[in-house]
């Protein structure tokens, strides 16, 4: 099947302001391949690739006010993930920007959360992702709340990780892929431990990141985080704080941490599309610098980074 043309992509977007039933099961309403369908029949067959193999990537993307964070970013890195798995997506990148927005429309929807999904597509059982003839795209625009509102003041416990990160020459953590059982794995060890974060080293030992979130660690009013050959995913809301840092005259770093430049920090906090910035006051049960919760400099760039957000969500 080709790729939809801009006029036959409008055309679908028609479809969406047809009134539909707000009932359970309905909302929200998901585009798949150019059709805006209730939540009750947006389905996909059990010979996508996607899911019998994990083969596609995806972004997960805010919006506030309206605005899509960092929309031109995480398309574009939405492209290069599949670029590295050789998956040619069916649309330009401005087609998948105005199918986001008119989710956002469909659904009413100004603070929210976007999932962009882009699978291999319908193909056989057999492992060959070339005998799959066209790639599958889906965005589901809905609300998300990662962590409890107050844990934001009183900062989160986590644990480390007994699983290492897979290593980068086995399978680029850039590319940011369907397959999270790695970082699965992870979370099940926090949870298991009653928290909801694990940090994941590398196979030398070198602080990488958690399982949904990069982490940045303060001493001494210096913040530091993991570089990216450390074998991390390099989050759009990672390079927005370090971009901030520098706008505010806050020392910042990218280099190796090893365990202890976390452990013995006296401030850690983490950042992601979902968490935004959010504070950690506990590793494995020992408190991170007081212990008392969000310190200072996390303090500064959260706020910092909601007076951005309060002038209109930057959007490139």
């Amino acid at each position: 099947m080709p790729p939809m043309s801009t006029s036959q992509l409008s055309e679908a977007k028609q479809t969406v302001t047809e009134p539909m039933r707000d009932t359970e099961g309905d909302r929200p309403l998901i585009w798949i391949d150019g059709a805006m369908l209730p939540r009750s029949q947006a389905k996909i067959s059990v010979f996508d690739h996607g899911l019998l193999y994990g083969d596609g990537c995806f972004e997960g993307i805010r919006a506030y006010g309206g605005r899509i964070f960092k929309c031109r970013s995480h398309i574009d890195r939405l492209y290069r993930s599949a670029d590295k798995i050789r998956l040619e997506i069916p649309y330009s990148k401005d087609e998948i920007d105005r199918v986001m927005r008119e989710c956002l429309k469909a659904n009413d929807i100004k603070d929210g959360y976007i999932r962009l999904v882009v699978t291999r597509g319908v193909g056989t059982l057999g492992l060959h992702p070339f005998r799959c003839p066209r790639p599958g795209v889906i965005c589901i625009a809905d609300s998300i709340s990662l962590y409890p509102p107050e844990m934001y003041e009183t900062g989160m416990p986590i644990i480390v990780a007994k699983r290492p990160r897979i290593p980068v020459d086995c399978l680029d953590p850039r590319i940011k892929s369907l397959n999270y059982l790695n970082n699965i794995l992870a979370k099940i060890e926090a949870i298991d431990a009653g928290v909801l974060e694990a940090l994941m080293l590398n196979k030398q030992g070198e602080v990488c990141e958690c399982t949904g979130d990069n982490v940045f660690a303060v001493k001494n009013g210096a913040i530091a985080t993991p570089d990216s050959e450390s074998g991390l995913l390099e989050g759009i809301t990672r390079r927005f704080v370090i971009d901030l840092c520098k706008k505010l005259g806050l020392p910042i770093e990218e280099r190796i941490l090893r365990l202890e430049d976390v452990t013995g920090a006296d401030e850690v906090f983490l950042t992601g599309t979902a968490a935004e910035i959010i504070a950690v006051k506990s590793i494995d049960g020992n408190p991170v610098g007081d212990g008392k919760g969000e310190g200072p400099i996390t303090r500064r760039l959260r706020e910092g980074f909601r007076e951005v957000l309060a002038q209109g969500a930057p959007e490139d």
